[in-house]
């Protein structure tokens, strides 16, 4: 259905699908205060490697990819909403190629700086 001005409407939801896409979003910010918290900790816990700008690059990686999955959370929660209130197919989403490419470039450097040490 539309309004009289080629708008569609949007229909009230069942809750049960509006708590489900807060529930992912809730998720995913999860993921990215564990991210923070990780950063934060590999930039005041760890002791320097031997390599120079390891310990930065690592933590830095961290919080970098933790503002990332926090800013696409919230896009993707709200395309969701709006999908589902429209009636349209939900949107996919790249975060999880995000998340996967940016969790492996951290274990890849805490790896060479592991072995580096």
């Amino acid at each position: 259905m539309t309004h009289p001005d080629g708008e569609p409407l949007e229909a009230e939801l069942d809750y049960r699908f509006t708590l489900a896409n807060e529930r992912t979003f809730l998720a995913w910010m999860r993921t990215s205060l564990g991210l923070l918290a990780g950063g934060v900790a590999v930039h005041t816990l760890v002791q320097p490697f031997r390599a120079a700008g390891f310990r930065r690059a690592l933590a830095l990686s961290c919080i970098v990819l933790a503002v990332i999955v926090a800013i696409g959370a919230y896009g993707h929660w709200r395309r969701v909403g709006v999908a589902m209130r429209q009636g349209k197919p939900l949107p996919n989403t790249i975060m999880v190629p995000i998340l996967s490419a940016g969790i492996a470039v951290v274990s890849v450097l805490a790896a060479v700086a592991v072995l580096l040490r």
